[in-house]
């Protein structure tokens, strides 16, 4: 089995065109394998065609194989909700959270790289006021050497590295005070700067001893025209003590900064270190913290070309957030920064809590509802097996408790359906019984008697019903007649027919009045059927040669004479008679029951009938009545019995129409020839002789 199905995944492998991709790929592959070949152009195409179709191949196998896995892995609704639930709730959370953050990154990176460069304008600012304040001074006739070394201890703690020189005063040499371990002091002011001076970053060729000649250093410099005379140059190195400044106003780590080349004639970018004054990186406190670029705008001090540069910051958010919002307004010993982060704090957390509760409930939730739909899918289960006692536990009286409960309802519903097709096939088959054992129990042949002429038919119900008739054989000219109708359905009154058919056929030999004859079957049957169960009988007794019909009738439907000749006028005999097989009411019975016999002669027509006849009811529940039949009996009275007993069956179909039969219709024709006459004429010739 397992072979076979091996042989057949593999047979329709070989006949999709994904595989026939899969396969022609490979193969072109292998066969380009070979050093060389992939480099001819013809062939390069080919290579390039071959891994397509390996593309094409693998790709529609992958999504097979992820459509197969989703399938499988999500065929559980449980796992489709919780699924649905982490993708509704919590991702778009997740999302949001990262939204957040990053937003709060980037502003925090912006808002440093914004800070530092302020700082930076701020140097440069104190660098042009103090280039300012020297060249007042010294205009004022000031000594250029003790204002310079006034100016530097004042500003000392601040820029330890600051260097001011005084350039060009006519028939003085230059006067530089400071370090100037970052660069020389330059030797005059370059022909690029305006005669009101000069305040900005620069970028300046290193020539100090200590310096290498590649070296470039970041600085703030400002130049002022000396009134009389003269210019004033100021640098403050972007150093260890600046860069350390910064930090400490703003919480924000500089590290290296990078000249961002502008000019196609500049070979690359440099990389400038932050101390320039002692020629060794800065040890930063942190080496946490989010890595950011400050940009500034910086001027190349030998050619005037501006450009930028990139300073590297790095902000530890604990340090920006000390130094940003520690300078609120506080409440007693707390900041109104610290307080508005304890409630976004709170916040966060509560909506985090919420989350959490929301997942947990979701997934409760997912569990309860695929509980019930598992349940439902177990139950449909058994009842697709055929198990229709199955019920489902109700744990709840949600929806999908009454869903469960509607559940179960339909199932005891199928089920009693069930019990109740059963007892009705039962039924069925009892009634299929019951109705052979009617149709066996009816005359097989038509009784032949010269001289009379006997039709009779019995057309059965759906249900079996008690109709019974029998022709009992009392000599070579008389004949019995018995029309019967046994109250009840199905078997019962199969069996007690049986037993009226043989009371009937034994006693009829010995009592030839029917009085008599149902009188003593009432008497036998009164004491053996069932006390809810009566039988209603007509018997009568045809006698040619003395020419009468004799009858007697036990609570059942008239019996019917149409004399021969015209005009034909029917006649409803009923003489008085009560039913059959009441126990207790013998002698009522017989007091009421009566015998009548009438003279018969050529062309007379007497009927038996049952109930199903007159009784037959059409769509308006109208019945075809005892009167109608009389008329149509009339009217066709010259008929042959046969003849005649199709023209009534047809007349009674027509007048139910689409109206179902509910009971059984039986009826017998008896006819009178005229052969009876001739016979009896000969006999009383031959008594006279």
């Amino acid at each position: 089995m397992a072979r076979d199905q091996a042989l057949a995944f593999v047979r329709a492998l070989a006949t999709s065109w994904p595989a026939r991709f899969l396969l022609l790929g490979l193969v072109t592959k292998l066969l380009l394998l070979p050093s060389g070949l992939r480099t001819q152009p013809v062939l390069g195409w080919v290579d390039t065609a071959a891994s397509l179709a390996l593309a094409v191949g693998l790709g529609f196998y992958l999504i097979q194989l992820l459509v197969r896995l989703q399938r499988r892995l999500l065929w559980r609704v449980r796992r489709r909700l919780i699924l649905s639930y982490v993708f509704v709730g919590f991702i778009p959370v997740l999302l949001i959270t990262a939204f957040f953050v990053l937003v709060g990154a980037f502003s925090m990176v912006s808002t440093s790289s914004f800070l530092v460069r302020l700082e930076m304008d701020d140097i440069v600012t104190d660098a042009g006021g103090i280039a300012e304040g020297i060249g007042r001074e010294v205009a004022d006739g000031a000594s250029a050497e003790v204002v310079l070394a006034r100016w530097r201890a004042a500003v000392r703690r601040d820029y330890p590295a600051l260097g001011a020189v005084i350039l060009g005063r006519s028939g003085e040499p230059n006067i530089a005070v400071g370090t100037w371990r970052h660069a020389a002091p330059p030797g005059d002011v370059p022909a690029w700067v305006a005669p009101q001076g000069f305040s900005g970053i620069v970028t300046v060729a290193a020539d100090a001893t200590d310096a290498t000649d590649d070296t470039v250093v970041l600085v703030a410099r400002a130049t002022r025209r000396v009134d009389g005379g003269g210019d004033v140059l100021v640098d403050i190195p972007v150093e260890g003590a600046v860069l350390a400044n910064i930090s400490a106003v703003t919480g924000i780590e500089v590290e290296d900064a990078t000249i961002a080349v502008t000019d196609a004639s500049a070979d690359a970018a440099s990389s400038l270190d932050g101390t320039r004054g002692s020629g060794a990186p800065t040890e930063f406190a942190s080496v946490d913290g989010l890595a950011w670029v400050a940009f500034l705008e910086r001027t190349d001090w030998t050619t005037g070309d501006s450009g930028s540069i990139n300073l590297d910051i790095r902000v530890p958010p604990r340090a920006f957030y000390q130094r940003v919002f520690g300078t609120q307004a506080r409440i007693g010993d707390v900041s109104v920064g610290y307080i508005f982060l304890v409630l976004l704090g709170a916040v966060g957390g509560l909506f985090l809590v919420m989350q959490v509760a929301a997942l947990i409930m979701g997934v409760a939730l997912a569990k309860s509802i695929t509980g019930s739909v598992h349940e439902l899918f177990t139950g449909t289960e058994r009842v697709r097996r055929g198990d229709f006692r199955h019920r489902i536990h109700i744990a709840s009286r949600d929806q999908l408790g009454e869903l469960a409960d509607s559940f179960n309802a339909m199932t005891a519903s199928v089920e009693g359906l069930l019990e109740q097709a059963a007892e009705k096939k039962r039924l069925e088959e009892e009634l299929r019984i019951a109705r052979e054992i009617q149709m066996s129990l009816l005359p097989r042949d038509t009784t032949s008697i010269p001289g009379l002429t006997v039709t009779a038919m019995c057309i059965p119900a759906r249900e079996v019903g008690g109709d019974y008739y029998d022709f009992v054989r009392l000599g070579e000219r008389r004949l019995g007649i018995l029309v019967a109708d046994v109250s009840g359905k199905g078997t019962s009154a199969a069996f007690y027919m049986a037993e009226l058919k043989g009371l009937i056929l034994s006693l009829g030999q010995i009592y030839e009045s029917p009085k008599r004859l149902l009188i003593e079957v009432n008497r036998i049957l009164a004491a053996s059927l069932d006390s809810r169960t009566f039988i209603t009988m007509t018997y009568a007794v045809v006698d040619l040669d003395n020419r009468t019909l004799t009858y007697a009738r036990a609570g059942h439907t008239p019996l019917i004479l149409v004399p021969g000749g015209a005009p034909a006028t029917a006649k409803v005999l009923i003489p008085d008679g009560l039913v059959l097989g009441l126990d207790g009411f013998e002698t009522k019975f017989d007091a009421l029951l009566e015998e009548q016999c009438v003279p018969i002669g050529e062309g007379d027509l007497a009927v038996l009938f049952t109930d199903g006849i007159t009784e037959a009811m059409n769509e308006e529940s109208d019945l075809f009545g005892e009167t109608r039949l009389s008329r149509l009996l009339e009217e066709h009275a010259n008929l042959s019995s046969e003849d005649l007993r199709q023209q009534v069956l047809s007349d009674v179909e027509a007048f139910v129409g689409a109206a179902d039969q509910h009971d059984d219709m039986t009826m017998v024709l008896v006819k009178v020839d005229a052969a009876i006459t001739r016979h009896v004429d000969a006999r009383a010739q031959a008594a006279a002789v």
